[in-house]
């Protein structure tokens, strides 16, 4: 057991796949924003406007990401508190003093510098829910000590988030959020019920404001508004059809020739695939397959209850934001503003997800061979007979 209980080498296998989507991610947001910002006024007509700054955001990112992968991350866990008042007080900030860009205030600038308070408060929300939930595992299949505290947590930050307006990035909350009820143990009956209440929820929110209709259909059918809601998409459609299999080769993308909006950062994907074809288009899903696969491995092995919920919650994070990502410009979801780890132009997103792989990293040193915490714990409790809804004990305290 002695073997056990040494402390692993990190996870050099996840380190060199953030490292290669990182380096390739400079490549693509030269060639897709090259074009743009040499004729807009936005960027002074300067061609390296976007590389540059994302090789800046990358040049602080990368070094906080190994940083952290030698930060003790049980020491998070105290910060929970901080994490969730600085997530909440900053989307209370950028309703006041946001800058507003298409009809709603989702930027606050800080130094010069713009940040997105939603990517932070993602991860500010799941280290208080995985603290929680680590600490009250014993009452998490209750509803009144376990499951319902947990949605006041989730509730506040996507409610703020609406307020922005920003559907699309309170919807990603709410997955995230149900996703690590489901691995911190909460009952499988209360879960289904919760998911039926959200699906109407989502239908009704989308229904009352005609703009989010509109958008929430014109990804069925974009021809039907070819110069409005849908030109994004079928822009995205004649970037990824005309890559075929190789590509047209890199740097030779025709939809980035002001076509295509976003194309260095929402977009990025449909350039990638306009250039690389669909071999390199697959190859970064097996590259982004390839973390999650291993995240799922650290959470499994970690020895401690929070680390491996942590470690779940981050690559949760991940996989939804890339899944969303790509079903967007393939036209599987309505078309929202998410950008693509690593790859997309965005300083928040790429600083903030180097952070987290930096933690991730970090757990991976405090993994066995032999311990599976989350999967064990829930599925135990779910086939548990049910019991009656008592106060937490002292020991659960």
């Amino acid at each position: 057991m002695a073997t056990k209980a040494k402390r692993q080498h990190l996870d050099f296998a996840i380190l060199l796949t953030v490292t290669l989507l990182c380096a390739f991610g400079l490549v693509m947001v030269f060639s897709a924003s090259y074009y743009y910002a040499m004729n807009t006024s936005s960027t002074n007509y300067d061609g390296y406007y976007y590389i540059r700054k994302q090789a800046v955001y990358l040049a602080i990112g990368y070094p906080v990401m190994i940083a952290l992968s030698f930060f003790d991350y049980k020491r998070l866990e105290p910060l929970k508190v901080i994490g969730y008042l600085v997530s909440v007080v900053l989307l209370v900030a950028v309703l006041i003093f946001g800058r507003e860009l298409n009809g709603g205030k989702r930027w606050l600038i800080i130094a010069g510098q713009s940040i997105q308070p939603s990517e932070i408060a993602k991860f500010g929300m799941m280290l208080y829910m995985c603290s929680f939930m680590s600490k009250k595992h014993e009452v998490m299949h209750t509803f009144k000590y376990g499951m319902l505290p947990m949605l006041l947590v989730v509730g506040v930050i996507c409610g703020l988030v609406m307020l922005q307006p920003n559907m699309s990035m309170a919807v990603i909350i709410g997955m995230m959020g149900y996703a690590l009820l489901f691995v911190g143990g909460c009952d499988g009956k209360q879960m289904l019920v919760l998911l039926v209440g959200a699906i109407g929820m989502f239908i009704l929110l989308a229904v009352t404001e005609k703009y989010r209709f509109a958008r929430l259909t014109s990804f069925r059918n974009p021809w039907a508004d070819p110069l409005g809601t849908g030109y994004q998409l079928i822009q995205s459609f004649y970037a990824i059809g005309s890559g075929g299999l190789l590509g047209r080769g890199l740097n030779n993308s025709r939809q980035k020739l002001l076509f295509m909006t976003y194309g260095e950062s929402d977009f990025i994907f449909s350039i990638v695939c306009e250039e690389l074809g669909f071999v390199g288009g697959f190859l970064i899903l097996l590259a982004y397959g390839f973390i999650i696969y291993r995240g799922i491995r650290i959470a499994l092995r970690c020895r401690d209850r929070f680390g491996s919920l942590l470690a779940a919650g981050i690559t949760v994070v991940f996989a939804i934001q890339v899944f969303v990502n790509i079903g967007v410009v393939t036209g599987t979801f309505p078309t929202t503003g998410q950008a693509l780890p690593f790859i997309s132009a965005g300083g928040s997103s790429m600083v903030i997800f180097l952070a987290a792989m930096g933690v991730l990293l970090n757990i991976s040193r405090s993994t066995s061979g032999s311990m599976r915490p989350i999967l064990r714990a829930a599925f135990r409790r779910r086939k548990a007979p049910a019991k009656k809804e008592t106060a937490p004990s002292a020991a659960a305290e």
